[in-house]
Parts: structure tokens; C-alpha cells; sequence
């Protein structure tokens, strides 16, 4: 029985964090909402920092969750530039790092991902980059326009979905733009290469440079400022700033100091939490880019470092906080804008996990949709500058239709009719 005199704490102050609080106050509890975040920044979102907002589209308050009002209005107390340092899970408390002890009932852990390092000499140079926080996106904007007024040059390692978005700003800076990426396509360990490609084709035409196959071992520079990025094959690109997209790690530092059940990393790593987002505390829940979930669709563990899952997960963990029945079996869905091409992604299907890719529409005028089948099972599914089918392409992922291969790849049929 959740009551009025409970404290609920949220630790972390993202779009998971920010919506969790606000599912709380929306389902009725009365009790206090505690939510802690360590940048100063009210809870944000995230994908504008390599779209809109990079590009200078959208302006800064755009990105917020709510309106600053909107927490002392809700009653959510905030505790912004604020670390949580330690858990107390026989006490039930939080210790921030200026010693203040927090008491909770229930604790949720919306502690996000950060950008994993490039580990080569020459990162301490003024002009490398990450970008995972509105900080660095602030930073970045400035950069961008100074290198497109200057024609300088930016390099980017990794192929990603960061290093693609933000190549594709840069060059709408004007920026000269060289991408290092170890696999041979963008994309390679999401899309396989049979999709890839069409990325490496589409920046190529905007005169990004790629360099596939090669890993940087060392930014050189002079002054603290940076001049070139070398390769493992001994390559060397001309370089003013150097922008690291080589991923992100999930911010596990706490969890793991209060003995929590956590995932290998080489199973995608994370905190491990049920279908209801609990751990192995039954009275603590994880939700967002940290959670690895045990999904009831797939059937295995899955970690998703994208908007839809912190936009879902935060409300589905504050529901399962309250005693409701949740299975978070969502479809994850991400989205990307780069140049004039638009897409969505739904489904999970590294490489390995399919034996078929089907096209259906005009790849060569990049408007389709790509499905990933396994044993004719829709797997997943990539609409690109084709709308209004997201929700036809998870029922597919959901059924356990086998849709004839020709049927799927042609435009004529509509995707419902496959689900007859």
C-alpha cells in the first residue's frame, strides 16, 4: 500500500528521471518526490543535442522537460548539481555528496549512460569533444561555426548515430569532415551492412570523407591545440577539433557499490532489472539508458541508449513504485535526421540475429522501408523518409506472422493486409 507519508527518490536527472516524477504526481501519490540530478540544468531532452539544437534550429528552453515552474508546481523537490555517492539499502537512504542522507521507500535509478573515452594520447587538447550533455552541446554549436567560417577541419571517430548526426551538422556548417570508423560501414553493429551503406553513400555525396577499418591512436597536436588525428594503419588526417562517438557506457558506478545485480559488459551492460524495471532490491527500480531490461517479446536482455526508452520506461518504473502491474515490453524505437533524409527504427536485430534483409520501396532515392527477418520473422524494421507506418511495422514485430518475402517488399500492399 503506497501512502501519503512515503518518499519516492529518483536519481537522475534525465527525460527518464523527469517523466517517472511526473507519472507519480499524474497516477495520484501524494507522498514526497525526491528527484536528484548532478548537472545544474533542469531534466532535458537529449536527441536535440545532435539535431535541432546543434544545428541552431531550436533554441536552448526547447530542450527542457517541463517548464522550471513546473516541479515546485508538482512538488517535485529538486536537488540539481547534486551527486548521489552512496546507497544505504539496509537503511533505505541516499547520501548526496555535501553528506545530506535522504530516506526513501522506494528508489528509482535513472542514472543514464556517459560517452566512453578514447583512451590514445593526446585527449587532453583543448579541441576533443564529446557530446552527451547540453554543456557540451553549448560548446560544440560555437565549434561548428567557427571551423564552416574558417574551413576547418573536424574528425569524427565513430560511425555511430552521434558521429552520423553530428557529421551532418558540421557539414551544414561548412566544416570539413573526416569519420574513422573500425568496422566497414556506418552503423555496422545496428543496421549490418546491407543498410549501412546507404549512410556512407548519402554523407559521401555531402563530402564527408570516411575512412572505414582503422582505429585513432593518437590526436597530435601543438600548444594544447589539436592538428591532426592519426590512424592504426598510419594514416594521418588534418584536424582542428576531434569529436570521440565511439559510444556510451552505462552509469553503473553506484549500483554496483550497493551490491545490485548488474549485466557483463560484453552482454551490453547495465543495471539487470525485471520486465517491472525492479533489481535484485525489490525496493529499488532502474529505468532509461542504465536498465537492462529482461524483455518478454525477445526474450533476452536488451539495454536501450535511446529517447523512446527513457520517454516509456521512467513512467512504467513510477507505475511499478506504486504497486501497479507493469511488463515493460516495449518495442524499441529510435529516430534520426540527417541532411534531407528522415528515419525510424523498430525492433532489435544485430548482425547475427538475421538471415534476411528485405527492401521494400526506392532505396536509390532513399524512401523505404528495410525489414530484418530471421526464419521469415520481422525482426525489425527502418522507415526512411516513408511515415506514418511505425505502428504497422511493431504489430509485425509483435505477431508471429511469417509475411511472404515478395508480398513485404511490395509498396502496393498495404502493410496491415500482411498481419491477415
Amino acid at each position: 500500500m503506497v501512502d501519503a507519508d512515503q518518499t519516492f527518490v529518483i536519481v537522475g536527472g534525465g527525460l527518464a528521471g523527469a517523466k517517472a516524477a511526473e507519472t507519480l504526481r499524474a497516477e495520484g501519490f501524494t507522498g514526497r518526490v525526491i528527484l536528484i540530478g548532478d548537472e545544474r540544468d533542469h531534466p532535458y531532452e537529449r536527441p536535440p543535442l545532435s539535431k535541432g539544437y546543434l544545428l541552431g534550429k531550436e533554441d536552448r528552453d526547447s530542450v527542457f522537460v517541463h517548464e522550471p515552474g513546473w516541479y515546485a508546481q508538482a512538488d517535485v523537490e529538486l536537488h540539481l548539481g547534486q551527486t548521489v555517492v552512496a546507497i544505504d539499502r539496509a537503511a533505505h537512504t541516499v547520501r548526496l555528496g555535501d553528506g545530506t542522507v535522504i530516506r526513501y521507500d522506494k528508489l528509482l535509478l535513472a542514472t543514464g549512460a556517459e560517452p566512453r573515452r578514447l583512451d590514445v594520447p593526446g585527449t587532453d587538447l583543448a579541441g576533443v569533444h564529446h557530446l552527451r550533455r547540453l554543456a557540451h552541446a553549448d560548446r560544440l554549436r560555437h565549434v561548428l561555426a567557427a571551423l564552416g567560417r574558417d574551413n576547418g577541419h573536424l574528425v569524427i571517430a565513430g560511425a555511430g548515430w552521434i558521429g552520423l548526426e553530428v557529421a551532418a551538422a558540421a557539414r551544414e556548417y561548412g566544416a570539413e569532415v573526416t569519420v574513422v570508423e573500425p568496422e566497414p560501414s556506418p552503423l555496422h553493429a545496428v543496421l549490418g551492412p546491407e543498410v549501412g551503406q546507404m549512410f556512407a553513400d548519402l554523407h559521401a555525396e555531402h563530402g564527408v570523407r570516411f575512412h572505414f577499418g582503422a582505429r585513432l591512436t593518437e590526436i597530435a597536436g601543438q600548444d594544447g591545440m589539436v592538428l591532426a588525428a592519426r590512424t592504426d594503419d598510419g594514416e594521418e588526417h588534418p584536424a582542428h577539433d576531434v569529436l570521440a562517438a565511439i559510444g556510451a557506457a552505462p552509469r553503473t558506478a553506484l549500483a554496483e557499490s550497493a551490491g545490485l545485480d548488474l549485466v557483463d559488459r560484453a552482454d551490453g551492460g547495465g543495471i539487470a532489472v525485471d520486465a517491472t524495471l525492479r533489481t535484485s532490491d525489490p525496493d529499488i527500480y532502474a529505468a532509461g539508458d542504465v536498465a537492462a531490461v529482461q524483455h518478454p517479446l525477445f526474450g533476452t536482455r536488451l539495454r536501450v541508449e535511446h529517447w523512446a526508452n527513457a520517454l516509456n520506461g521512467g513512467p512504467a518504473a513510477a507505475r511499478a513504485m506504486l504497486g501497479k502491474d507493469v511488463t515493460y515490453d516495449r518495442v524499441p524505437y529510435f529516430f534520426s535526421d540527417q541532411y534531407d533524409v528522415g528515419l525510424e527504427y523498430s525492433g532489435w536485430a544485430p548482425p547475427g540475429a538475421y538471415d534476411q534483409v528485405v527492401i521494400r520501396g526506392d532505396a536509390a532515392k532513399r524512401e523505404f522501408i528495410a525489414f530484418w527477418l530471421s526464419d521469415g520473422q520481422v525482426l525489425a524494421g527502418m522507415n526512411v523518409n516513408v511515415w506514418d507506418v511505425t505502428e504497422a511495422i511493431q504489430k509485425l514485430i509483435r505477431s508471429d506472422v511469417r509475411p511472404d518475402p515478395e508480398a513485404l517488399a511490395d509498396p502496393s500492399r498495404p502493410l496491415t493486409a500482411l498481419l491477415e
